[in-house]
């Protein structure tokens, strides 16, 4: 995993709920935490793009509910910067479902765009995108 080239503001806390944007059989994902999180005392963890979360499906198949996965964050609806000053933001809230801690993805295709900090930093979850922002 390399490093993001982008100050990722962070959209996401514990308990938001996102889509999961792969053929993996997952429909919604509770995020229940984060892989390498920081937080204050008393304070929630958030993440934001790129980050490797924990999450628990809600609907989608019935071998895969009330289960953990790992995950990340591909799109979210608040805005972020990126290094060259530009701000982007996306329609939705997605992640991808992950078979390994090294980021291979669990299913075959993505669904909607992908940021292209994902694809610097996961290059197999930019291999099964169509369309990379």
């Amino acid at each position: 995993m390399k490093a993001i080239k982008a100050n990722v503001t962070k959209g996401f806390e514990v308990g938001s709920r996102l889509i999961a944007s792969d053929n993996s059989g997952a429909k919604i994902v509770r995020l229940v935490s984060v892989k390498l999180g920081k937080a204050r005392k008393r304070k929630r963890q958030t993440a934001g793009v790129g980050d490797v979360i924990t999450v628990s499906v809600k609907t989608g198949i019935a071998s895969m509910k009330k289960k953990l996965f790992t995950a990340v964050i591909i799109r979210q609806k608040k805005s972020y910067k990126r290094s060259d000053g530009t701000r982007i933001k996306f329609e939705d809230n997605a992640c991808v479902i992950l078979k390994s801690e090294e980021g291979d993805p669990k299913g075959t295709t993505v669904k909607g765009p992908v940021a292209r900090e994902i694809v610097d930093r996961f290059p197999k979850i930019g291999k099964i995108s169509s369309i990379v922002v």
